[in-house]
Formats: structure tokens, C-alpha cells, sequence
């Protein structure tokens, strides 16, 4: 047993091979739900916007930021992330600061995540800063990185970058093959960096973490505080069972979700993925398909080549090919004038489009419809910027009986919409629905978010005080 399996097996965990999937991590003990499995700083990050200062180097907060007068391209937050960034910022920082304004427009996050990456190493080398088991560059080059799947254009564009990265350290001896092969591994190994409310920060390559197999039906979840990755038992895990984290958003059909996965390379065959055909054409004609005329019937709609029309598999009510292209015809061109009035930021005329684009896909789409999830998912974003209170609580409730269907519980982007719920409750002065929502979010969140961050300090407060005024609110009333 070498010194990563070692340390691995300290945390109850130990890697194997499994056939058809090669490396994956398995638990070597019990895990319950919420208990960490995974806690990894990342060997290598970089903000998503590292040229307008969008978030931190250090941490990736947000607020009090700083730019770096040297090189005018890091962001700090303050003197503890600078200096505990300065050994690393120390070479990138001279690096970047002699490059000409063409090459800093080059300078993309993932050029800068990989400049990022050779300087650690280099420093690690130099023991300028430690290794550990868990924290080395023999990790990185353990990990695949698919070149033989690549197509011819894929690869020259990696190489492009790697020679880029040659430009901006001239004086390091950079093995440019080496590092068109880390960009392919950058590809399908690194992770997106979110905050407590899921919104992408930066990308980070998480050597441990990319050990970790995919599932559509995962029994972990991957959080974040700060840069640090956090992977939780989302449902009890046995001794022997393999760790699995979801790579993408689950909340698609088996064909989108395999789409969603091409560019890892492999093909899921979890049992969601490998349902029986009458069970897929179900589920897609719910999650992509029309709804009945009839609004109160839930049932999903089949195509009939003989009557050229979709027929509820429920009642039998039938709806005509015709009448369906024409509602779709509408439904799209009032969703581009949505969109373009969203993107100049005309809030009021673009709310009043999308809900027309509501009004229109409620009539046209099953209710557990992804398309008429994602048409309210972005009028409560407008609701919210509007200060419209009200209609972004009714939306927002709207959306809660779809991610109970599409997201296994406890699953964060639940737990996340229930908490929004509770605050638009509780800002309505709806004291005991905001109580349950709360408490809802509450049960979900301390498992994928665990309890000491100030995102959840925060929840249990507002819980507390909901519960506190609904007890006053009883109390009254018996008075």
C-alpha cells in the first residue's frame, strides 16, 4: 500500500478498478448522509473571469476586491489570501507582467488555470511548497486524458494553447506535449467551483475528486466552501460500495443526459440510464413532451402516425399535430423577443413576454415539462430583479413539484428552492409557510452543505425567527 492509499484508507476510502469504468472510489467503511467524505484543496484554479476582477484568487469571494499592482490581472480580497497566494502569484505575477496587451486578451481562464498548474508544480519540486500523499503532481499525471478520443482539431487547438503558455513563462522548460495532454485532462477532470447557491465561481482540477465516478442516481454531492471541495453522502454508503457523484444536471432524459456526458468519454449504465424502453419513451414524453388538452389530467401524450396526432395515454383525449406546431411557432418567437429584451435589460417588457411564453407552454407542455421549468425558472429570476414578490413566489412554488421529480432528495437545487420559497414567505409575512419551507430547506441543505458555513448559519437563523414569530402568532391568538 503506497502513501496515497494510505492516507486514503485513513479516510475510509480506498481506490479499485471496476470493469468498464477503470479507476473508482470506493468506501471502506459505513457512511451516513452529510458526513464528509472528500475535503481537497484544489491543486491548481482560476476564477471564471480572471480579467474583471469577478472574484478573489485566494477564496473566489466576491466583495472588497483588489487588483494586483503588479501584474493588473489577479484579484484579492485582502492581505491574508494575497500573502497565503504569494509564493504561487510570486512567478505568475512576473510572468503576466511582461506580456503585451494582445497576449493578455489571450489569456483565458483555463491559459491561466494551467499557467497556474506548471507553476505549482515547479514549486513543489523546488520544495518551495510541501507535498503530501493527497497533494502532489503524480496525481495529475494519473489521471486520463482521453488524447486518442480527441479529433485532429481538438488536439491542435490544445497544442495552440499549450505554445501560449510557452510564451508566458519563456523561462521555465515547459514539455509542450505534456501539456496539451494536461488541457485534455483539464477537460473531463476539472470542476466547476460554486458558491453555497450553486452559481459557478471558477474551474479547479481536484486530483481525488476526478477519481470519483458518475451516476445519474449519485449517492454523494460535490460542494464547495471557498476553493475547497467537499464531497458528502447524500444516502447511507456501505463498506464496499463505490462513491458516485453526479457530473452534470440530472434533470433531462436519459438521451440528453448520455449528450450531456460525450465529452468524458464514456457511455452511464446506471439504472436510470438502462430503464426498460416503455419506461424511457414515458419519461420522455413527460420531460420533453406535450401535455393533455385537458389540464386537470396529468397524462403524457404518444404520437399516432395513422391520425397524425399525440393521444393522452390517461384519458385518451387526442391533440392535433396542426394545433400543436402552431402553439410552438408562437412559443418561439415570443421566447426570442423574451431573451432579447433580458439581454438589454429591459426587465418589464421581457417579464411580460415570458409570461405570454408561460401562458402558451402551459397549454402545450406536460406540467413536469424541462422546457416549462426553464421558461419559470427564469420569470423568477425577473420576478426577484423586479421586486415582484408575490408572482415570484407563486412561480417559484410552481417549480418545486418538478425538482421533487427530477432531483433524487436530498439534492441541493431542491433544498436551494425551498429555502427561496421560505425568504419570499417570509418577506410576504406568510409566517408558518415560510416555518415549513424552511424547515424543508433545512433538512436537505445540512446534508449536501453540512452546518458550519455562514450560508447555513444564516438559514438556521431565519428558521429560528420564523419559528420564534409563528409561536408568538399562536400565542396571540389564544390571548
Amino acid at each position: 500500500m503506497n502513501a496515497f492509499e494510505r492516507a486514503l484508507n485513513a479516510e475510509g476510502l480506498t481506490v479499485s478498478t471496476i470493469h468498464g469504468k477503470g479507476r473508482a472510489l470506493v468506501a471502506a467503511k459505513d457512511f451516513l448522509p452529510g458526513d464528509v467524505l472528500i475535503c481537497q484543496e484544489p491543486y491548481a484554479s482560476s476564477p471564471s473571469k480572471s480579467s474583471t476582477g469577478s472574484s478573489c484568487d485566494g477564496c473566489f469571494s466576491t466583495t472588497n476586491l483588489r487588483k494586483c499592482s503588479g501584474c493588473r490581472i489577479a484579484w484579492y480580497c485582502g492581505s491574508a489570501c494575497q500573502k497565503s497566494e504569494w509564493k504561487l502569484h510570486q512567478l505568475e505575477c512576473k510572468a503576466l507582467s511582461s506580456l503585451t496587451e494582445d497576449k493578455r486578451k489571450m489569456l483565458t481562464p483555463t491559459i491561466r488555470l494551467m499557467i497556474r498548474l506548471v507553476l505549482r508544480r515547479k514549486l513543489q519540486n523546488d520544495r518551495v511548497i510541501p507535498t503530501t500523499a493527497a497533494d502532489n503532481y503524480d496525481l495529475v499525471a494519473a489521471l486520463v486524458s482521453h488524447m486518442s478520443d480527441l479529433d485532429e482539431k481538438q488536439i491542435v487547438l490544445y497544442a495552440q494553447m499549450s505554445n501560449l503558455v510557452k510564451v508566458v513563462l519563456p523561462s521555465l522548460e515547459v514539455d509542450l506535449r505534456e501539456i496539451t495532454q494536461n488541457f485534455s485532462k483539464l477537460s473531463c477532470n476539472a470542476h466547476t467551483i460554486c458558491d453555497d447557491e450553486l452559481r459557478p465561481l471558477g474551474t479547479g482540477l481536484y486530483p481525488v475528486v476526478s477519481i470519483i465516478n458518475h451516476s445519474c442516481i449519485p449517492n454523494s454531492v460535490l460542494v464547495f466552501e471557498g476553493q475547497i471541495a467537499l464531497v458528502r453522502a447524500v444516502e447511507p454508503i456501505h463498506k464496499g460500495d463505490e462513491v458516485v457523484i453526479s457530473y452534470i444536471d440530472t434533470a433531462a432524459t436519459t438521451e440528453t443526459r448520455q449528450n450531456s456526458l460525450n465529452h468524458y468519454f464514456f457511455k452511464c449504465s446506471c439504472p436510470r440510464c438502462t430503464k426498460n424502453p416503455l419506461e424511457e419513451l414515458k419519461e420522455v414524453a413527460i420531460l420533453e413532451g406535450y401535455g393533455c388538452k385537458d389540464q386537470k389530467c396529468f397524462g403524457f401524450l404518444f404520437y399516432k402516425a395513422e391520425n397524425k396526432a399525440f393521444t393522452c395515454q390517461v384519458c385518451c383525449h387526442s391533440r392535433d399535430q396542426y394545433d400543436i406546431n402552431r402553439i410552438e411557432n408562437e412559443v418561439e418567437e415570443l421566447s426570442a423577443k423574451a431573451a432579447s429584451s433580458l439581454s438589454t435589460g429591459n426587465l418589464s417588457e421581457a417579464c411580460l413576454l415570458y409570461k405570454k411564453v408561460e401562458q402558451l407552454e402551459v397549454n402545450l407542455f406536460h406540467p413536469h415539462s424541462v422546457k416549462l421549468l426553464g421558461t419559470r425558472e427564469t420569470l423568477l429570476k425577473v420576478f426577484l430583479d423586479l421586486n415582484d414578490w408575490r408572482d415570484a413566489l407563486t412561480c417559484c412554488k410552481l417549480t418545486i413539484p418538478v425538482y421533487q421529480r427530477l432531483y433524487q432528495s436530498p439534492h441541493p437545487l431542491l433544498g436551494l428552492q425551498y429555502y427561496t420559497c421560505g425568504k419570499l414567505e417570509w418577506l410576504l409575512e406568510q409566517t408558518e409557510d415560510a416555518l415549513k419551507s424552511f424547515t424543508k430547506a433545512v433538512e436537505i441543505l445540512r446534508i449536501t452543505h453540512g452546518t458550519s458555513t455562514p450560508f447555513m448559519k444564516e438559514l438556521f437563523s431565519k428558521l429560528d425567527e420564523a419559528r420564534a414569530e409563528h409561536c408568538y402568532k399562536l400565542s396571540a391568538k389564544d390571548d
